[in-house]
C-alpha cells in the first residue's frame, strides 16, 4: 500500500492535506488530469456469474470525474453538438487517455492483482486474477478508445469487434446505469426451453469496468432502456446523460 502511494504521488504530486477530499491527489502542472487514481486503494467487485468481469467503482473521484469530462469536451471539443454522441481515436491516443491507460495499469498492479501470473486462467486466493498479466504488461495497454454520450440511450447486446484484442476497459461518467450481460447464444443448442438469465452490472459514476477472458468473447453486454430494466435495489434509475469511454487495443495486422 505505502508502495502504491509512493509511486502515485510520484507520477501525480502528494496528496493536499487542506482538500476537502483529502484521498485526491494535487495536480501536477503539466499534466491534462488531476491524479486520477485517488491516494487510498480502491476495492475491486468480482462478478461471480461472469469469469473475466471485474468491477472498481470508486476509481475517480467526483473532482477527477468532471475534470476527465472537461477533457473531453472542452480539450477534444467532442459532443457540442447534440447530434454528435460518438467519438473515436485510433493508433496514439490524446494526453489524458494515455494517462488514464496508466492509472489503470497501476491500480490493477498495486491491486490483489498476480503479478507472475500469465495463465488467464491462473488464480490467487481462489479467485481469478483482475486482469491477466499477458495483457497488462503489453505495449500499448491500449490503442483505441470510444467515447459515447448517451442523452440518455441505450446500447443493443453485443459483443465487441474481433479487430480488437482481448482486455477493454470501460469508465462511465455523468449518471448511472444498469448494464447486462447474457452469454453468446451456441447454435448447436437446440432444446434449450428458455433463454438464460441476464446478469446485471450496475456502472456507477467514476466506475472502472475491465472484460477479458470469457466475459470479452462469450459473453454479450447491453444497455437496455425500456421500463424495467433500469432497476437496481428495487429502484427504478432516473434516466440521465451518461458519458463513457471504452479503451481498447486493435489487433495487429498482418
Amino acid at each position: 500500500m505505502d508502495d502504491y502511494k509512493k509511486l502515485i504521488e510520484e507520477a501525480f504530486g502528494e496528496s493536499s492535506e487542506d482538500s476537502d477530499d483529502d484521498d485526491r491527489l494535487r495536480q501536477p502542472e503539466d499534466s491534462n488530469i488531476a491524479g486520477l487514481v485517488s491516494g487510498k486503494l480502491p476495492e475491486w467487485e468480482r462478478i461471480s456469474e461472469i469469469k473475466g468481469l471485474s468491477l472498481c467503482r470508486d476509481f475517480l473521484t467526483p473532482h477527477q470525474q468532471s475534470t476527465l469530462l472537461a477533457s473531453i469536451l472542452q480539450q477534444e471539443g467532442w459532443f457540442t453538438d447534440a447530434s454528435h454522441n460518438q467519438a473515436m481515436r485510433f493508433g496514439d491516443l490524446p494526453a489524458w487517455a494515455n494517462e488514464l491507460s496508466t492509472c489503470i495499469r497501476e491500480l490493477i498492479q498495486y491491486s490483489n492483482y498476480d503479478p507472475e501470473s500469465t495463465d488467464k486462467t491462473s488464480e490467487m486466493d481462489g479467485k481469478d486474477c483482475i486482469f491477466p498479466s499477458t495483457l497488462l504488461n503489453r505495449e500499448p495497454l491500449f490503442n483505441q478508445l470510444i467515447a459515447n454520450s448517451y442523452q440518455p440511450g441505450g446500447i443493443c447486446a453485443h459483443v465487441d469487434l474481433m479487430r480488437f484484442e482481448d482486455g477493454i476497459a470501460l469508465v462511465s461518467l455523468e449518471s448511472s446505469c444498469v448494464m447486462h450481460f447474457s452469454r453468446v447464444e451456441n447454435e448447436a443448442v437446440t432444446d434449450r426451453k428458455q433463454p438464460e438469465p441476464k446478469i446485471p452490472v450496475y456502472l456507477t459514476p467514476g466506475s472502472l469496468l475491465l472484460i477479458s477472458g470469457e466475459a470479452r468473447y462469450q459473453w454479450k453486454h447491453e444497455i437496455n432502456r425500456k421500463p424495467g430494466f433500469q432497476i437496481w435495489d428495487g429502484l427504478e434509475i432516473v434516466q440521465k446523460r451518461r458519458t463513457s469511454i471504452t479503451l481498447r487495443r486493435l489487433c495487429n495486422s498482418e
